[in-house]
C-alpha cells in the first residue's frame, strides 16, 4: 500500500538527523512513497537555508518519479466539508480550522488515491478520519 509522510515526519527527521533519515528510507522501501504538494509547501515555508537544499532535492526526486500528489477541486471542496463537520461537532473555536486546512487537503487527496498518511500528529488525523475515509498511521521517529 502506498504511503505519504506528512510534514511532521519530515520535520522530525530533519531535526534528528542521520538515523532518522535511515528510518525514513526503510519505511519507503516497504511501500511506494508519495509526496504531497501541501507537505512540500509546508516544508519550504519552514525550512532554514541549510534544510532548503534537502527540500529541493525531495521535490526533484518525487517529481522525477511522478509521485507528487496534488489536491484537486474535489479535495478542496471535501476538505471544507470535513472542516465544517469537525467544527460543528467539536466547536469552531476549538478546532483551529486554519491549522487543520492543510492536513484536511492532505487527507482528502490521499484518501482519493488510496494512499496511507503517516504522521506524528495523531490527534489531527484521528479527527479528520472521523469524516473522511482516510487510512493513516501515527509513528514516532526515534533516531
Amino acid at each position: 500500500m502506498p504511503i505519504l509522510f506528512d510534514s511532521s515526519v519530515y520535520i522530525a527527521a530533519l531535526r534528528q538527523g542521520g538515523a532518522s533519515a535511515v528510518l525514513l528510507q526503510r519505511w519507503a522501501q516497504e511501500s511506494p512513497l508519495w509526496l504531497s504538494s501541501v507537505v512540500l509547501e509546508e516544508l519550504y515555508a519552514g525550512a532554514n537555508p541549510g534544510d532548503r537544499r534537502v527540500v529541493e532535492k525531495l521535490e526533484r526526486d518525487f517529481e522525477r518519479a511522478n509521485r507528487v500528489l496534488v489536491p484537486n477541486l474535489g479535495d478542496w471542496s471535501f476538505a471544507g466539508k470535513i472542516l465544517a463537520a469537525i467544527g460543528q461537532k467539536y466547536g469552531y473555536e476549538k478546532i483551529g480550522r486554519a491549522r487543520l486546512t492543510n492536513d484536511a487537503l492532505i487527507a482528502t487527496s490521499a484518501a482519493r488515491n488510496g494512499i496511507t498518511v503517516v504522521s506524528t500528529n495523531a490527534r489531527d488525523f484521528a479527527s479528520l478520519a472521523e469524516f473522511c475515509p482516510l487510512q493513516w498511521q501515527a509513528r514516532v521517529l526515534v533516531g
